[in-house]
């Protein structure tokens, strides 16, 4: 689904297309996985629906091992990856197993066993970014940098015993020691370094999809990781953030997207972005 000649939409399993796309012609990866146990995106090949998270983590470390063979020998992968809790039973609307209403015919679908592994208990918190990443630096990854995102409107908790959640890990991580990244790009508001935690808030998209992350987050991840006319790769571009954010930096882009569904709803917003860029 070519979108423009800069931006080019793949629909299907990116474990099988991203060996059609030839090496060393994407300069940085920026992604947000599906979630283990948290969301039914209800197509059969979904990652995230996996009976236990060592095979979530295993089936993402192949995605990954494509992506390494993609990007040039100085480019970068930007990795958001969240977290989850180890549960056992309950019903009704709030227990581990609820259905949660979402947006519109999506729902929140949340894993209802304790999984066999990692030594994990009723109600422990499972550290899955951490697995991955774990998992990514074993398979060659050389890990960089661990950002905290920091959420402004984070989702609200009922929870009594523990801290509600607020943040997310964004993880940079390299294909060799000597890779591209402007400083300079991005800046704090006193011109220092970029520190490593970042406030960010959520934007409308337009597109009914329950995991959009804010634009300003990937235009960060884009702009420190990537020069004008680079290719951008994101594997599991949801709503399209990547590839308007990488058109908006005069970036072309590379995403893939398992819904079709989710692949249209993309498309047309990048082309609505992009006429409301010529107009204004």
């Amino acid at each position: 689904m070519l979108v423009s000649n800069t931006i080019q939409i793949l629909v299907g399993d990116s474990r099988q297309l991203l060996q059609r796309i030839q090496s060393g012609t994407v300069q940085c990866c920026i992604s947000s996985p599906p979630y283990w146990g948290l969301r039914n995106y209800h197509h059969p090949d979904q990652i995230g629906a996996e009976s236990s998270p060592e095979e979530y983590v295993a089936n993402l470390v192949a995605v990954f091992r494509g992506v390494h063979r993609l990007l040039r020998e100085d480019g970068t992968l930007w990795l958001n990856v969240g977290d989850g809790y180890a549960r056992n039973g309950g019903t009704g609307r709030s227990g581990p197993n609820a259905l949660v209403g979402n947006t519109k015919k999506l729902i929140q679908q949340r894993n209802c066993k304790v999984p066999t592994c990692w030594g994990l208990k009723d109600r422990d918190l499972m550290g899955l970014p951490w697995r991955l990443v774990f998992a990514l630096q074993e398979d060659g990854w050389l890990l960089r940098s661990r950002i905290t995102w920091i959420k402004k409107a984070p989702m609200p908790e009922s929870v009594k015993n523990r801290p509600s959640n607020a943040t997310e890990e964004i993880f940079l991580l390299a294909k060799n020691p000597s890779y591209y990244y402007d400083n300079q790009a991005v800046r704090e508001k006193t011109g220092a370094n970029l520190k490593n935690y970042w406030l960010l808030g959520p934007d409308a998209s337009g597109a009914p999809h329950p995991a959009v992350f804010p634009r300003e987050l990937a235009r960060r991840c884009v702009l420190l990781g990537s020069r004008p006319g680079d290719v951008i790769l994101d594997p599991f571009s949801g709503s399209g953030t990547t590839g308007v954010v990488a058109a908006e930096a005069n970036r072309k882009a590379i995403l893939v997207e398992l819904n079709p569904a989710y692949a249209e709803q993309s498309r047309l917003r990048i082309n609505r972005d992009r006429q409301l860029t010529m107009i204004s």
